[in-house]
């Protein structure tokens, strides 16, 4: 079982921005500590990062094209509040897709408190920074077991 985990923008630039709220982390190192937690839980990863909407759009529609997944564990940054383009995406693929967030979004600004992306996804995971990701990864792994009963 393979889960394609999607960092939108800004991502890229943990362990170095706002570190009160992101830690100190950076996204190489989440990675790392992400794949090493699926390999021992029976799940392969792949990793996927842009600041660029349309790649993450198409990210999202080549989940088993491109990325040959099974299931999408997405992190959109700030696109995860306006991005219609990127829900559209998410609610054309039908594989089990988790929106995660490092911070508990809900306890910062009220525009964070809305998500566009919600609505196509089977649940949001947040404010348990590298573990919003492996929770939403054993999310999917217990979706898709179901499934195959």
């Amino acid at each position: 079982m393979k889960i394609l985990i999607i960092n939108g923008p800004n991502l890229n630039m943990l362990g170095a921005r706002e570190k009160e709220i992101y830690g100190e982390q950076t996204l190489a190192d989440m990675n790392a500590e992400i794949a090493e937690f699926c390999a021992a839980n029976g799940m392969e990863t792949v990793f996927y990062q842009s600041n660029i909407e349309g790649e993450l759009v198409g990210a999202v529609q080549s989940v088993i094209s491109r990325f040959g997944a099974d299931g999408i564990v997405l992190n959109a940054g700030a696109y995860t509040h306006y991005s219609h383009a990127i829900g559209d995406a998410l609610a054309c693929v039908k594989v089990p897709k988790v929106e995660v967030h490092i911070s508990n979004v809900h306890a910062r600004e009220n525009f964070r408190h809305l998500s566009v992306l919600a609505d196509n996804c089977n649940g949001v995971i947040c404010g348990f920074g590298a573990d919003s990701y492996k929770l939403a990864c054993l999310a999917i792994k217990h979706i898709l077991q179901r499934c195959a009963k």
